[in-house]
Order: C-alpha cells, then structure tokens, then sequence
C-alpha cells in the first residue's frame, strides 16, 4: 500500500513538479514499476518536512527511467509493438470495422420535445416517451435530419431520399421502453468513403494514404446515462434517452491499430468542422466501438476466415469491443484483443463471437457477454413512425452551404504563400478549440499582410510566424496559467503588432515574449507604449560590441570551447550564447549575430 505523501505525489506529478521523501520513495517506485535505483526524489511530503539536499525533481527521475528503459532497448512495452517487432504479425493479419456514435448538435430530442442540455439536473430534460409513459407516442423532429445530412455528406456518403425507422429489441435498465429506435433496413445514408494519409497519424505500413469505406450512416436514439453505486445501486438519469446520435459504420478496411484511432480522430475532426455533432471523445460526445478480427495472412481458408460483411471476403472470427472514449483507448483495446485473438488460434483454439471490454490502462480485453446476432435484436419496422423523405432542393442547398473541411483547411494552411505553415501546425491549429484558434490566427496574418510591404511580405515568412507564436509562446501561456483558450486575452492585434516589431528587428526575440506575457497578464496599453514606456526598442551593438563580449564569454569557459573543439558537442555553443544574451545589456544581444561570432571567434580558438 502507499502512504498518504506517496498516493499525493503520484496524484499530483503528471500537473507539477512535485517533491516526495525518501521514507515514500520506494513503494512509490515499485506502483510506477520502477527498477533501477534512484538515489533522490522529489515532493513536499504530508508527514514530514524534507531538507532541500534531499529532493529531486519528479520530472528528472522519470527522464532517467526513460532513459534506462531505451538503453536496454525496452523502451516499447509488449502492447505497443510494431509489425517489424512482433514477429507474429509476420503470419497473422489484423482487421478492424469501426462503429462510432456521435451525438448531434441539436436543441431538441430525436422524438420529442424535450431539450437536449444532459449537463443540468438529473431527468430534469425528459418528456413522457422518454421515459417508455404508456400510451405515448414518438414524433420525429425534423430539424434533427439538417446535422446528420452535413455529416453524412462530409463523409462522402449517399443520401438516401428515403429512409425509416425500426426498433432494435433487447431488455438492459437504461432502455426504458425495451427497444432502442435506430435505422437497420433504411438508413439515412450508404456507401460513403475516408481517405487517410500519412500526417494523420496512420501506420506507416499504409503507405502515404488509405481509403476506407464507410458502410452506412444512420440515425438513432440514445440511452439513459447509467451510474452505478456499489455494491448493487443503479441510479439512472434520462436526460440522455433519446438523444440524437448517428452511427457511423465502416467496412472492415483497416489492418493496423494506429491506423484505426487516426481513423476515428478524422471522422471527429470532420464532425466538428461541419458542426454536426456537439462535443468529441474528450467531452463524451462520441464513443466508438470497435470489431475485431485476426486470421493468418495468405491463408483466406484457413480455421475461421471464411467469414463476410458487405462484400469484404476472408474474414476471422470477429469480437466487439464496446464504448471506446479515447483514440489512446482504440488503439490499446485494438492490440490486446489483436494479441489474445492470436494466442488463442496458436493454441488451437477458436475464437467465439463475442462483447468484451476494455479498462484504459489495461493488457488484455474482458468478456462481457456473448455476441447478439442480427436475429437476436428481432428488427421491425417501427409501426408508430413514418418514412423520412428528403427533398432533392435540401440536398443541394446543404451540399452548397457545407463549411470547408479539415483536409481542404490543412491543405489551404500549407500550400497557399500567404500562410506556408507546416503540415503538423496546420493540423494542430486546426484540432485546437474547435476551430476558435484557427479564426484568431487568420486575424492576425490578415492585419500582418495589411500592415506590411510586398517586399517584407515576401522575405518575412508571416503566415509561418504567426502560427508558431500562437501555437508555441501563446499557447505555452495559456497552459502555464491553467486557462481556457479566449481571443480576448490577447487581441489579434496586439499579437500582430509583437509579431511585426520583432520580424522588423526592433525588439529581439525575448524582448518579444516578454511583452506578450505581459499583454497577456493584462496590460491593456498598446504594444508601442509599453515598448517606449519600458525602453523596449533594440539599440543595435556593433560588430566590435559584439567581439568585445564574446571574446569575455571565451575567456571565461575554457571548458566549453574544449567540449566543442575536442569533444564536437556542439549543444555547448548554445550554453555560451545564453551566457552572451544574459551578460548583455537587455534587448541589444541578437542572437543570430551573436552565434555567428561566436563560431568566428571559436574557429581563431587554440
């Protein structure tokens, strides 16, 4: 068991740099799984007060377990091995289908009228269906059909003009009425497609890109929200029931798991970007379950993988995994059960279709019940709702008005001059506060381009700039102060300006985020004053200045200048330019120029 310090440090050290005593170091190593010794560790204990010689950071002991573990080329866990280290995936081959329910951004119920808000008083939104009132009907509203045809659109699905509504009947305590109300024989939506590539995040066995099928989209109902209180209490909230979800079904495309959390983090990015749904994974708006299969590779008829679905031949014996609500999760449940799948077909076993579950954090999926098959559910047509008809003129007028979507962003970030950002900061930007970030940094390159010439224009790189200030030093800010992301904290103006007075030369670099740090803590004066207030503006030192203070940096640290002649560590010469920064007078020291003549002078060096 840990003590009271050790369970608070553990808490606390993924926020903080923590300090622990030495009397809770050891069983907290051993709840870490931590081997190698380790001399110090670091928190403010609960019980005792340590001496500031005994503690070390936190941090530094996990940089030296990390270090160990790739010395002794343990640096992946068995979960997370790659096809080249797993020499069974040599022979086995992967495939996965993907299920995802996503809850639609709308401010009523999918068959009644009650608000959608779950975040309020427990069944303080539920309407009489909700809760399965005899003798009470559904009534379809129609506005719920607008974020569900963007939806199924961005995913380059079929609309169907006509789709319906049947029951799906299994008895569980967060169904009140014992069916759920979903679309099995007329979905909303067929044969849609995604295409993947590489930035996404997919395994590098895919190559630069992959194309999986989407099976159908089809509109349905949620269930209650379950809490349970052990050992044997249930509590049920019926704000959710009757949610609008949609559920996405893909073919069984996919072979590698990484590639399946990239899969289901894209139809997230995209659902936001066309405003469909109402929160992510992280928020849980969206929950995915995954299908699970293994079977030997070039061996189509071998035990078990002469199963089919949708077209898609030679399949193993598939698994679900239920409830997914992280990318992290997808991709662990995916190799534990990959693995356990694996081992059972080694052994001559056979691989039962099944529900199983996953606990992040885990190695291995659990069974939670025998698969139900399409026959078990008894689907029929829902005899209290109507067919869904969908005009033609609302097809293309959703079609005409469907927002940008993330490739197309990305793609305009990277490729238009005007921008020229990096593929991984065009895509952060756009993953960041549903696109709220990304609004604010088109701001500040639009008042950079207004405020600039043709020539400065083309020399100065804005649009790349600007993305590496907001994401990196602004971004830095905000996590430091433990805030949510707002414009209004610092304005798309007052960024532009720091921007321009820095690339125009006029400030140096830390004189630049000193001045955003301050805006950002609320100084409300212009950027101009608070740099003529401050005496912010670079006073240029001359070549001689220059010369004069790096030749004092050299005579001080023989050391350094023998690491990098003898030794070639070259991270040394960046120690003696923070030295020429920190011993300069304050915003005159460039350090560009100070690293040239510090190379100059280290060249004439014996």
């Amino acid at each position: 068991m840990l003590s009271a310090c050790s369970k608070a440090a553990f808490g606390r050290t993924l926020r903080q740099q923590s300090l622990v005593c030495q009397s809770c170091l050891q069983p907290l190593r051993q709840s870490m799984g931590i081997r190698a010794p380790v001399s110090r560790y670091s928190m403010r204990c609960l019980h005792v007060e340590s001496k500031a010689d005994d503690l070390v950071p936190f941090r530094k002991l996990q940089k030296e377990e990390a270090k160990r573990k790739k010395a002794e080329g343990q640096g992946q866990t068995t979960i997370s091995k790659s096809k080249a280290g797993d020499p069974r995936l040599q022979k086995w081959e992967l495939t996965v289908g993907i299920e995802i329910h996503a809850e639609l951004n709308t401010a009523r119920k999918l068959f009644s009228g009650a608000g959608t808000s779950s975040n309020e008083l427990p069944n303080s939104h539920v309407a009489l269906f909700d809760v399965a009132f005899p003798g009470t009907q559904p009534q379809f509203q129609s506005e719920t059909l607008i974020p569900a045809l963007r939806a199924a659109m961005a995913l380059d699905c079929d609309i169907q003009t006509k789709s319906s509504f049947d029951r799906k009947h299994y008895f569980y305590q967060d169904q009140p009425a014992g069916y759920q109300i979903t679309q099995y024989y007329e979905p909303l939506a067929r044969d849609g497609k995604l295409t993947l590539y590489d930035h996404d995040g997919i395994a590098p066995e895919d190559g630069k890109s992959i194309t999986i099928g989407i099976k159908q989209v089809q509109m349905e109902q949620d269930t209650a929200k379950s809490i349970q209180q052990p050992p044997s209490i249930h509590l049920l909230d019926f704000n959710r029931v009757s949610h609008p979800l949609i559920e996405i079904i893909t073919l069984p495309h996919i072979h590698h798991p990484s590639t399946a959390a990239a899969c289901v983090r894209k139809i997230q990015a995209i659902l936001r970007s066309v405003d469909a749904v109402t929160a992510g994974m992280e928020a849980g708006g969206l929950r995915a379950d995954v299908n699970v299969s293994v079977r030997e590779r070039l061996s189509s008829e071998s035990q078990g993988s002469n199963n089919s679905y949708y077209g898609v031949t030679g399949l193993g014996q598939r698994t679900e995994i239920k409830n997914l609500s992280s990318f992290k999760a997808v991709e662990d449940a995916i190799i534990a059960e990959r693995n356990r799948q694996i081992e059972v077909l080694k052994a001559g076993g056979v691989i039962e279709g099944e529900t199983r579950g996953w606990t992040l954090g885990s190695t291995e999926t659990r069974r939670l019940r025998g698969k139900e098959g399409e026959v078990d559910y008894r689907y029929m047509p829902d005899p209290d709702l109507g067919a869904v008809l969908i005009g033609e003129e609302l097809i293309q007028r959703i079609r005409h008005t469907l927002p940008a979507l993330p490739d197309e962003i990305t793609q305009m970030l990277v490729d238009n001059p005007k921008y020229g950002m990096l593929m991984k900061d065009a895509k952060n930007l756009l993953r960041l506060d549903t696109g709220d970030r990304l609004d604010y940094y088109l701001e500040v390159v639009d008042i950079l381009h207004q405020q600039t010439t043709a020539d400065e224009r083309s020399s100065m790189k804005l649009g790349r700039v600007a993305g590496n200030w907001l994401l990196m030093e602004l971004g830095a800010l905000f996590t430091t102060a433990e805030i949510s992301w707002t414009e209004n904290t610092v304005s798309s103006e007052q960024l532009a300006s720091i921007i321009l007075h820095l690339l125009r030369k006029q400030i140096t670099g830390p004189t630049a985020k000193q001045l955003l740090s301050t805006v950002f803590y609320g100084d409300d004066r212009p950027v101009r004053q608070i740099i003529d207030d401050e005496n912010l503006l670079l006073r240029p030192m001359s070549r001689e200045e220059y010369f004069a203070l790096a030749g004092e940096i050299l005579d001080d640290n023989p050391d350094a200048i023998e690491a990098i002649k003898t030794k070639g560590q070259k991270g040394k010469l960046k120690f003696l330019l923070g030295q020429m920064i920190r011993r300069g007078d304050e915003g005159r020291v460039e350090a560009k120029k100070a690293e040239e003549v510090l190379e100059e002078m280290l060249e004439t060096r014996v």
